[in-house]
């Protein structure tokens, strides 16, 4: 059984490696039934290891057949080496070798299977195309290896293959040479990297692709060869993924002064992905989905994420390639900081705000529920069973958020002075995040000691504020109190550094200078950060001339759950008077959550619902606003008019009432569009002019702006509107009108929709099924649709031509998207969405374990259900512990999340 031999590794276990790799030499012999891997490895005794360096030499490696095995020339014979299902071990090393070798090379020749290998780790077919995807620890499927990132060494790759079939041969580094061999039908490349990296990090290519070719000047006036390979029908959806290249380039010289180090930048389009893209360094390989993009086949959204995941990879090659992390325990070492890049890169990309607004409803929505549940760990965590398991949302998005405080802490200055200095400090260095600290400490000079429980500790901390008001001495006191839950091995959690960014509005909305009590100068500052680090604190603001509104952890200054109890008519206030965007968009949420909770009480109490006077005249001050003033930002205005999304409401809630969080949010946004039909029908035309298309923040924020229109008209019931909706979607000129119409469309119940939804649906499929992308895009609007039979309909769409299980854009799009996104129908009483999600990860887990076990991550939030669905999801968690012969990746899932 596979997980019987499921084994826990702790981070208090870790020891530097007995050996390094000097130098990697790969050749490999690529063929339709195998390939051929003979790799020539250097080792060096590392000096490190100290006493401890054994005389045994343990190499990870599975499902590989060992053909030959050369040390220092001289075959070694199966009784000189052991093997088992996950390592090859030479006992007895000095007797091979002369006496007091610490340099030695071992030659190993092994054959593997990657048409078979459906895990898509390693190496693999993706249809026609050989790929790779060593991360975290792929690489042991093609050749025995340390594969572990603190064993960092120089490659040279030399690929052979059909000419015909794999015209394109591509692998890290320069190019160094290429020729055919003797009978012409095949031909071979060698590449060689100059920089030394981990294993995780190599990748190999072998298809037939096309390119786009661009160039870059650097800084220094180096000119650098820019390609992305796609099959040859994609060659025109390429030019937004190079644009964005040219500008992360551009934009990580400017900010952080890092420049690029090779001569050619490389990004292969694969179909079969298990992530959205890796950092291979100098190859990036990308997800489809992450790099294909054009007006007529892509909607805005996955513009925006083409261009942020292409800056990601790009920004890797600094922090992650270049500087790199010991152990996987340092995941977020390199991607909590990388997230962070992004992120930034996307706000100057286009609105701040709404970039901000993004990001925090993720984090709240699906890590904070991360948190809460069985699975939760800290940013750096303390044991895993399967690395692949912890390639979660707090090591990426907290872990983007504990950088994003640092910043804060020390401000944009010595921030920089930190990042400089952590790149020069350990430039071809394997660190840690201590190490990330320590740089940041010393370039500021700001003690961080606290603020290191960020990485240790699990949870979300709770932030309770009071605050009081002295009339006589015109004093303001806020009063904190933090606290985090108990989280899986830990309890007892000490206080955080939490930065809090604080601003006071008076009556009129103007803002109030903040001066402590213990400033000793007056100050004009209108907004400040507070460090919270006690259990309880207190700050006292002084020259307060009259109540103001406070304005409470602005920008979302410390990922944590904020308790302050604001009245109604302050949210609104906030809402209209608030300098700061995000805060703005939190009262909006706020607001609205509150009246829910109050007609979800009336609904248990069996009264009538109706629209809360207080939200339907927020919603008409902001309708009101955007018509009076068409110049303000939509994007943001977008966000103001949408509601708190059924994850979100799940995720704020002790105990989910699923019908009831659905049926209040339906009643509001019905009664929204009702009320303000006409508004919402001057919005829509206002912004419904036949504009050149673009993908600039403007252009991208009057379509999200009219699409919402459209959605709450649609809602409204008006038969014109769902009429009119059909005609978007016949006429729409990109994908993004198109998708938004459909959308509306299959979740109508109006009377008319249903004939029109269906006719749609026949209608897209008809004119893009040669597309994958926009196919993928179809099986998620009919498995999202929140009217009954949906389940029904998912399990008829599993076999439809188009679905393939072994495609994880596939599984994503049908499965994910229906357990994940659509809770009305996922979590029906009878427990059909529970068994149906079972059955899938089953069956995925013989075909692709990493995505089996991500897709079970509904099914692990248990607790926050009714003691019926709690019980329905422990039957079916228990079900696939009991199947048995589970991966690791699953098997620790379940064995965590099970009671």
């Amino acid at each position: 059984m596979k997980n019987a031999q499921a084994r826990t590794t702790y981070l208090k276990d870790y020891l530097p490696p007995d050996f390094l790799i000097e130098a990697t030499k790969l050749d490999f012999d690529l063929y339709e039934d195998h390939a051929t891997v003979t790799a020539e490895l250097l080792f060096v005794r590392n000096e490190l290891a100290g006493e401890s360096g054994g005389n045994t030499l343990v190499l990870h490696g599975q499902d590989q057949v060992v053909e030959q095995l050369q040390l220092e020339g001289k075959p070694l014979s199966k009784e000189d080496y052991l093997l088992d299902d996950e390592s090859l071990s030479i006992p007895s090393l000095n007797t091979h070798l002369p006496e007091a070798a610490d340099r030695f090379t071992l030659e190993i020749v092994s054959r593997i299977e990657p048409q078979n290998n459906t895990a898509l780790e390693g190496l693999y077919k993706s249809r026609k195309m050989f790929c790779t995807q060593c991360e975290a620890e792929g690489f042991r499927r093609i050749t025995y290896y340390l594969d572990r990132p603190d064993v960092m060494s120089r490659f040279t790759t030399t690929i052979r293959a059909d000419a015909g079939k794999y015209p394109v041969l591509l692998s890290n580094g320069n190019k160094v040479a290429e020729g055919k061999e003797e009978d012409q039908s095949r031909h071979w490349v060698t590449w060689e990297d100059p920089f030394k990296k981990p294993s995780y990090l190599f990748a190999l290519v072998a298809g037939d692709l096309q390119s786009v070719d661009d160039t870059f000047t650097t800084m220094s006036n180096r000119e650098i060869q820019l390609q992305i390979f796609v099959e040859e029908k994609d060659l025109d959806k390429c030019d937004h993924a190079m644009e964005s290249l040219k500008k992360s380039m551009c934009w990580d010289e400017e900010q952080y002064g890092r420049e690029y180090d090779l001569d050619i930048f490389m990004i292969v389009a694969v179909d079969d992905f298990n992530m959205g893209a890796m950092e291979n360094k100098g190859l990036n390989i990308f997800n489809t989905s992450c790099v294909l993009a054009n007006p007529h086949t892509t909607t805005d959204l996955a513009f925006q994420r083409v261009e942020a995941v292409v800056a990601h990879e790009y920004f890797h090659n600094w922090s992650g390639n270049r500087v790199t992390c010991r152990d996987w325990f340092q995941l977020s070492l390199k991607e909590g900081f990388t997230v962070f890049r992004d992120s930034e890169f996307s706000a100057d990309m286009g609105s701040r705000t709404v970039k901000r607004v993004e990001d925090v409803n993720f984090l709240k929505t699906v890590q904070f529920a991360e948190d809460a549940g069985p699975m939760a760990h800290s940013v750096r965590p303390d044991s895993y069973m399967e690395i692949s398991n912890f390639y979660t949302v707090t090591i990426y998005e907290k872990g983007a958020e504990v950088v994003r405080m640092i910043s804060l802490l020390l401000g944009p200055e010595k921030f920089r002075a930190g990042t400089d200095l952590y790149f020069e400090r350990h430039d071809g260095q394997a660190v840690t995040t201590e190490d990330f600290v320590l740089a940041m400490e010393a370039a500021s000079g700001i003690d961080l000691s606290q603020f290191r429980r960020w990485y240790t500790q699990a949870g979300t901390p709770i932030l309770a504020i009071d605050t009081q008001y002295d009339a006589d001495s015109k004093q303001f006191t806020v009063t904190t109190k933090q606290s985090c839950p108990d989280t899986p091995g830990q309890s007892n959690k000490q206080p955080f550094t939490i930065p809090l960014r604080v601003g006071l509005l008076r009556a009129d909305g103007s803002e109030i200078p903040l001066r402590l009590k213990e400033d000793a100068e007056s100050v004009s500052a209108t907004d400040r950060v507070l460090q919270v680090t006690e259990e309880s604190q207190e700050f006292v603001f002084t020259d307060v001339d009259e109540p103001p509104v406070p304005s409470l952890l602005r920008g979302f200054s410390a990922p944590v759950r904020l308790n302050y109890d604001y009245a109604p008519k302050d949210l609104l206030f906030l809402m209209v008077h608030d300098s700061d965007g995000f805060n703005r968009w939190n009262a909006a949420q706020l607001l609205a959550m509150n009246c829910m909770e109050s007609l979800r009480a009336d609904r248990a109490q069996g009264r009538g619902l109706e629209l809360p006077e207080m939200l339907q005249l927020a919603y008409a001050k902001v309708l009101d606003s955007v018509l009076e003033d068409p110049g303000q930002d939509k994007a943001m205005i977008a966000h103001l008019l949408g509601l708190p999304t059924e994850s979100f409401l799940i995720e704020q809630a002790e105990v989910a009432d699923i019908e009831a969080i659905h049926e209040v949010r339906e009643f509001i946004a019905d009664e929204i569009a009702r009320v303000h039909h006409d508004k919402f029908a001057a919005i829509y035309k206002d912004n419904d002019a036949n504009w050149e298309f673009s993908v600039e923040a403007d252009a991208i924020a009057r379509r999200a702006l009219k699409n919402l229109a459209l959605a709450y008209l649609v809602r409204s019931g008006d038969e014109d509107w769902v009429q009119r909706c059909y005609w978007q979607f016949e006429g729409a000129s990109n994908m993004t009108d198109q998708m938004a119409a459909l959308r509306c469309l299959v979740n109508s119940d109006a009377p008319t929709a249903r004939d029109l939804a269906q006719k749609a649906l026949t209608a897209f499929y008809d004119s893009w099924q040669h597309e994958a992308l926009v196919v993928d895009q179809w099986f998620v609007v009919q498995s999202t649709c929140a009217l009954p039979g949906t389940l029904e309909q998912v399990k008829e769409l599993m076999e439809h031509d188009d679905f393939e299980i072994r495609n994880p854009n596939k599984v994503r799009s049908l499965i994910g998207a229906f357990c994940g996104q659509n809770h009305i129908n996922f979590h029906r009483l009878d427990g059909a969405g529970y068994e149906f999600l079972a059955d899938c990860v089953l069956e995925l887990d013989k075909l692709n374990p990493q995505i089996a076990s991500r897709l079970l991550t509904p099914l692990t939030r248990w607790k926050k259900y009714d003691a019926k669905r709690q019980s329905l999801m422990q039957v079916q968690l228990q079900r696939i512990k009991a199947s048995g012969d589970l991966s690791k990746d699953v098997f620790e899932v379940v064995e965590k999340s099970t009671v």
